[in-house]
C-alpha cells in the first residue's frame, strides 16, 4: 500500500491521505475547492468555480498516484444542493470528455468548510 501526497492539490485537512494506491488501484479522498496552498477563497465563489477547482485537484492527485482521469473507474459526487446537478454535470463531462466512469451523485446536508461540491474517485494505476 502506498499513500499519495502531492503539493499540486490541497493537503488533507484531517487524519487521512489524499489517496491510497493498493493492488493496482488508486482510491482518492474527496476533493473540495481548496487551492493547493490550502486557501479556501474559492469556497466563497459559486458552484462553477468550485467544481472546476475540484476537478483540477482530483486530476493532480490521480497523476501523482500514477493514474489519470482517463483511468477512472468510478466517482462519487456529493452536492450541497441538487439544484447544482446540471452545472456540475457539465463541468464533469468536460473534464472527462468521452470517458464515462461509473458514478453516484448524492445530495448531502453539509460538506467540509461548507463547500458546494466534493468529488472522489477510484481509478486504475497505469
Amino acid at each position: 500500500m502506498k499513500f499519495v501526497q502531492t503539493d499540486k492539490a490541497p493537503s488533507a485537512i484531517g487524519p487521512y491521505s489524499q489517496a491510497v494506491v493498493a493492488n493496482g488501484m488508486v482510491y482518492t479522498s474527496g476533493q473540495i475547492a481548496l487551492t493547493p496552498e490550502g486557501s479556501d477563497a474559492v469556497l466563497s465563489q459559486g458552484v462553477v468555480e468550485q467544481t472546476t477547482l475540484v476537478m483540477k485537484n482530483l486530476e493532480a492527485v490521480l497523476v501523482e498516484a500514477g493514474s489519470s482521469l482517463d483511468s477512472v473507474v468510478k466517482t462519487t459526487i456529493f452536492l450541497a444542493s441538487m439544484d447544482d446537478f446540471s452545472v456540475v454535470n457539465g463541468i464533469y463531462e468536460e473534464a472527462f470528455g468521452t470517458h464515462k466512469p461509473a458514478r453516484a451523485t448524492v445530495a448531502v446536508k453539509t460538506l467540509p468548510k461548507n463547500a458546494l461540491v466534493e468529488i472522489d474517485a477510484i481509478a486504475l494505476v497505469k
